[in-house]
């Protein structure tokens, strides 16, 4: 009997020639094969601990990100199924490694510049900040997951067609994508409130 030499994501795509562009996410992207895993459902708490999560396989925090709404609450093996045919399909579109094309994803949709809200007594202004790797992360992920969502929302496309597509344009840099558009929506506000 022969075994494995190196982990492959669903025994197809390696983790090895995965890299991360951008050197300030390099840290909270899980990519590299130290991270590699399988499947991803670790069923590992990330969340008993801050920043735990940084260190969860960047694949399955897509997963996780999928099971929002109420409906889709707890239902992890069908989010993993989403993932695991919008990941072929993303493979068979482009001819790339999955992998690779998500985590160009995540690094193009997350927003660099944000606006918080800073005031006392009633009178509320908005002030840019710089948002932090982490938050990029997070906020890039949700943004990806959500535009699936609401592309497939009564729609005769599946919402793993619909979350391939959202993936491959986020990677584009395409304004087609809706990650994109709000990313670029929510910097071009913290410009006007500098």
């Amino acid at each position: 009997m022969s075994y494995a030499e190196e982990v492959k994501l669903f025994n197809k795509w390696s983790y090895d020639e995965v890299d991360c562009n951008d050197i300030a996410l390099q840290d909270y992207i899980a990519c590299k094969p130290s991270s590699a895993v399988y499947v991803p459902h670790t069923a590992q708490r990330f969340q008993k601990k801050r920043f735990k999560k940084a260190q969860a396989p960047i694949v399955e925090r897509l997963v996780v990100a999928l099971m929002f709404h109420g409906r889709n609450t707890g239902k992890k093996v069908m989010a993993v199924r989403i993932v695991k045919h919008a990941l072929e399909i993303i493979h068979l579109q482009t001819d790339q490694n999955p992998i690779q094309v998500l985590v160009q994803a995540i690094v193009n949709a997350g927003p660099r510049e944000d606006s918080t809200r800073v005031g006392s007594a009633g009178i509320v202004r908005r002030q840019a900040v710089d948002v932090s790797p982490f938050r990029r992360v997070n906020e890039a992920l949700h943004l990806i997951t959500q535009g699936a969502r609401t592309a497939s929302f009564r729609n005769g496309k599946t919402i793993s067609e619909c979350l391939a597509d959202e993936i491959q344009n986020a990677s584009k840099g395409s304004s087609t994508s809706f990650s994109i558009k709000k990313t670029d929506e929510i910097e071009r506000v913290a410009k006007a409130n500098r």
